[in-house]
């Protein structure tokens, strides 16, 4: 039996009929964190399951349709499962205990299997895709990702990279990025490289603070065991024992990208994330990420992992705003 089939036995599950589901979670602390403040969790499982909830004492009661019933049963499973992982449950995780959009028990088993802990929080996948990435940044030596905002990208690449720093497993992470601006000037930028490049680097520095704290990532910055550097500054050198980023990847070229790439050295990984459909250099036809993606895809050394809006875990409304805008460009070729 695995782990996570052990964590799922540790609740009482109780058919009364065949519209009700009674479940008792002995665990204080547990069912508060899944009850949510003032009920917030079960509000927004109700709606997500098309059920009625109802919470007295360590237990949950539970009416509606079959279908429907075994949807909230796994929705609790999986919230116990990530409490028990990680002493926390948060509002995404409500969502994402359950999406129809893929094989339940599956889903949840993938989402532990590749369980991030870092100082301030712990994270999971949030999609199969998700799981595949995070095996695929911890397994192969150069990892690819493209897909729309939201994804995950730049999120789970920071998490995994600086977690194998902290493990010594290397000793420098490097983040990179070409300085192509997104729409506007931002005029001269004084101070030394390293301020000249953060306004660039900023999506980065937030995952960077968020799974380890200012005060740690600081202190790496300053005694070089994370760096920053522009793309540029990539050509010439070998990168041992490192993990590098290259982030923003759709605003480099296809030597750019074939320059980073051919960096890598001794015990080192690489991972390059873009998304095609922001593109801001001056002549799109320039980027060479879906090229790069072409010419690489047969490397089997190579792991190419690509999103879509499903697997947008941002907020809910950011995946609506990427198919509007794919059925508009859609529209058009039409």
């Amino acid at each position: 039996m695995s782990e996570i089939s052990k964590l799922d036995q540790r609740l009482i599950i109780k058919k009364i009929d065949s519209e009700t589901v009674n479940i008792q979670i002995n665990s204080n602390e547990m069912l508060m964190a899944i009850v949510g403040q003032f009920n917030q969790n079960l509000k927004e499982l109700e709606k997500l399951t098309n059920t009625i909830i109802f919470f007295r004492g360590n237990s949950i009661t539970c009416k509606g349709k079959k279908r429907n019933l075994e949807e909230f049963s796994e929705a609790i499973k999986f919230l116990i499962n990530k409490y028990l992982l990680t002493n926390l449950v948060e509002k995404s995780d409500i969502v994402l205990s359950v999406k129809k959009n893929m094989k339940q028990e599956e889903s949840n088993i993938k989402s532990f299997q590749q369980l991030i802990k870092t100082p301030r929080k712990s994270v999971i996948a949030r999609s199969e895709k998700q799981s595949d990435y995070i095996k695929a940044l911890k397994e192969n030596e150069i990892t690819m990702s493209l897909g729309p905002a939201g994804t995950g990208k730049s999120f789970l690449a920071v998490s995994v990279a600086v977690t194998l720093l902290l493990e010594k497993k290397i000793e420098r992470v490097i983040l990179s990025r070409p300085a192509v601006e997104a729409g506007e000037k931002l005029g001269f930028l004084p101070g030394d490289m390293k301020e000249k490049v953060d306004p660039y680097l900023r999506p980065l520095y937030d995952a960077l603070y968020e799974l380890f704290g200012a005060d740690k990532i600081d202190k790496k910055i300053e005694s070089g065991e994370i760096e920053i550097a522009p793309l540029a500054f990539m050509r010439g050198r070998t990168l041992k024992n490192c993990f590098a980023i290259l982030d923003e990847a759709q605003n480099a070229t296809e030597t750019q990208i074939k320059m980073f790439l051919t960096r890598i050295g001794e015990n080192s990984k690489l991972a390059v994330n873009g998304d095609p459909s922001q593109i801001d250099l001056i002549n799109k036809s320039q980027s060479g990420l879906i090229k790069s993606k072409e010419i690489l895809k047969n490397l089997n050394e190579i792991k190419i992992i690509e999103f879509d809006h499903t697997d947008v875990v941002r907020h809910p409304l950011v995946s609506k705003i990427i198919r509007a805008y794919q059925k508009k460009s859609t529209d058009d070729k039409d």
